[in-house]
């Protein structure tokens, strides 16, 4: 959870520390206070858009830095990353944002991209606000939300499903593709065939071109090649004929050797033997001249058949690859890619019996998908229409449908699914609606037609609540998650609030009294107007006289009468009776459920 949370030179606010609760936190102020610069700096330390814009003016940056209590998940990030939680076992991370644009990043002391405070956010944090709640009306956010109640049993057989269906559509696009183009790949394949064939007639060898290049040389240049290696053995251990007494370099080092042998000078008697290792490579030398010089043979038939061989090489390197090792892996590619290419009537068969063999499966993945959708529907509507019988909304009912995805015949990823053919998406052929009930009688309507803009707060509030127990998020944040509530529902709005915030963390931004009452933790944003005509924020924690002062104030503005006062005096302990009566009955209902687990069952 997020334990603090420090703000500079962001939008209005200066510098300010706010101290948070691990309960309820509620954030309040006079409108044009800051208080949504508190939310875009919890969205800034999530890895959100940085905009030079939201920087004081004046300011050369703004920066965000919160203190997370670490837990399992928010740790993993941070080892992957080399970052390191403080000795108490929290974790800083670090949002900065310049004036002109540029962000950074930093996490446990250490330079971070922002997409790991985001990845760090969606382990620790979530942000509801106003458009969480028009996201709430696309349907693909419904289904989402849905699945995110069920939990297991839904990602389970969803994960299955989706690594099913790539590899139907693989196949289903293969058969299609052979069906379709069957003179196009029947083309492709005799090209294919006649370039292995003609490969295949030459019968190259690896690197065979470059072995090639220098035997040509040398059978080209044998007589001068000869001549130098002669000369060189010449010198080396002399003329068999000619002059023989022409100086040998063997000969010549004998000599020397044997003059140094009988000087009887020590000194000189050890160069001896550093002659007799030359004269020993000398003979290798010599001896290896005589070998290249037996098989050194200007042929010409040889040289002729050389140089045919690589111009049946070069046809190849011509056509297929710039040298034989490339020719080599085009055959390799087009043997694997002829495989593949097989349309005759016995490949197409097979390919058709795995695509349906696939699509069977596939439907029976679908179906169990279909299955814990439904059941963890009736769950979430039960759940979440108890909590808004609680919000003023007694009679309004939720409907969470799953009804199936028709497809046409001809669309694609046509699948048919217990005798009806259905549209197979990424997400399972299910769509998942939620349909409000506003009062008894009335006919369900989906949210965006029947929920008016303060139902849709109540409805996203109750479908948290209901959510809590299946969301591991442990930090909630609410931007006037009851704007246009008042009222009665606005004083179950905070209750709902406190009776979450027993589960999780909840910060919420509010201008409704009766929603802040129930915090365990009271901000307040104050502005001040300076000199120059600029307004600036800063951020305080409110003891209980102040919570009294705040309280009025948002009851119409109140704070200097005795009145308000008196009214904010009832509101703090009806509130304060509410969260009791709450933490009691949850404690005899956790109870109840021990002690009716410790009842032995009958034999």
């Amino acid at each position: 959870m997020l334990a603090e949370m420090r703000i500079q030179g962001l939008g209005v606010i200066d510098d300010a520390t706010l101290e948070l609760d691990p309960g309820l936190t509620v954030l309040t102020g006079e409108t044009g206070a800051g208080k949504t610069m508190v939310v875009t700096g919890l969205s800034l330390l999530g890895g959100g858009r940085a905009e030079a814009s939201r920087v004081a003016g004046g300011a050369r940056r703004a920066v965000v830095e919160g203190r997370f209590t670490a837990d399992a998940a928010a740790l993993a990030v941070a080892d992957e990353v080399g970052a390191d939680a403080d000795e108490d076992g929290t974790l800083i991370a670090i949002r900065t944002v310049s004036a002109d644009g540029r962000s950074r990043a930093h996490l446990g002391g250490r330079s971070v991209p922002a997409g790991v405070l985001s990845r760090l956010a969606e382990a620790t944090l979530a942000v509801h606000g106003q458009n969480d709640q028009l996201r709430l009306l696309r349907p693909a956010e419904q289904r989402a939300l849905l699945d995110r109640f069920a939990g297991d049993a839904v990602a389970g057989p969803l994960e299955r499903y989706r690594a099913v269906r790539a590899e139907w559509q693989r196949v289903a696009a293969e058969l299609a593709e052979r069906r379709d183009g069957a003179r196009r790949l029947a083309q492709e394949a005799d090209m294919l065939r006649h370039g292995l064939t003609e490969i295949e007639a030459v019968d190259p060898r690896p690197a065979e071109d470059v072995e090639l290049v220098d035997l040509a040389r040398r059978l080209a240049a044998a007589d001068d090649l000869r001549e130098a290696a002669t000369a060189a053995q010449v010198a080396l251990v002399g003329a068999d004929e000619g002059d023989p007494d022409a100086p040998a370099a063997l000969a010549l080092i004998g000599d020397a050797r044997h003059r140094l042998a009988a000087s009887g000078d020590p000194e000189l008697a050890a160069l001896d033997a550093r002659l007799g290792e030359a004269l020993a490579l000398l003979g290798d030398v010599g001896t290896e001249l005589t070998a290249y010089l037996d098989k050194l043979d200007a042929d010409p038939e040889r040289l002729a058949q050389v140089l045919a061989r690589q111009a049946e090489l070069k046809a190849l390197t011509r056509k297929y690859a710039a040298d034989i090792d490339g020719v080599l892996a085009w055959a390799d590619a087009a043997r694997e890619r002829l495989a593949g290419l097989d349309t005759s009537d016995e490949a197409l068969a097979a390919l058709a019996a795995r695509r349906d063999e696939l699509a069977a499966e596939l439907a029976g993945h679908a179906q169990a998908v279909t299955a814990a959708r439904t059941e963890a529907a009736t769950r979430l509507a039960a759940g979440a229409t108890a909590e808004l019988a609680g919000l003023a909304m007694r009679d309004a009912r939720l409907q969470v449908s799953v009804t199936p995805r028709e497809a046409g015949r001809d669309a694609p990823d046509a699948l048919q699914v217990g005798g009806a053919l259905l549209q197979a998406g990424t997400d399972g052929v299910d769509e998942v609606e939620l349909r409000l009930v506003a009062h008894a009688g009335a006919t369900p309507q989906p949210l965006h037609k029947g929920a008016s803009g303060g139902e849709l707060s109540r409805v996203m509030l109750a479908l948290e609540v209901a959510l809590a127990g299946a969301d591991p998020v442990p930090t909630m944040v609410f931007d006037e998650v009851d704007a246009g509530v008042g009222g009665r529902a606005a004083v179950e709005i905070g209750r709902r609030l406190a009776r979450l915030a027993a589960r999780h963390q909840v910060i919420v931004v509010t201008h409704l009294p009766q929603v802040a009452a129930y915090a365990d933790r009271h901000l307040v944003v104050d502005k001040t107007a300076r000199d120059n005509g600029a307004t600036r924020s800063s951020v305080r924690t409110l003891a209980e006289p102040d919570r009294i002062v705040e309280l009025a104030r948002m009851l119409a503005g109140l704070d200097h009468t005795d009145t308000g006062r008196a009214h904010a005096e009832e509101l703090l302990a009806a509130a304060r009776a509410h969260r009791e009566a709450d933490r009691a009955a949850a404690g005899a209902g956790r109870g109840g459920r021990r002690r009716k687990q410790a009842v032995p069952q009958a034999g």
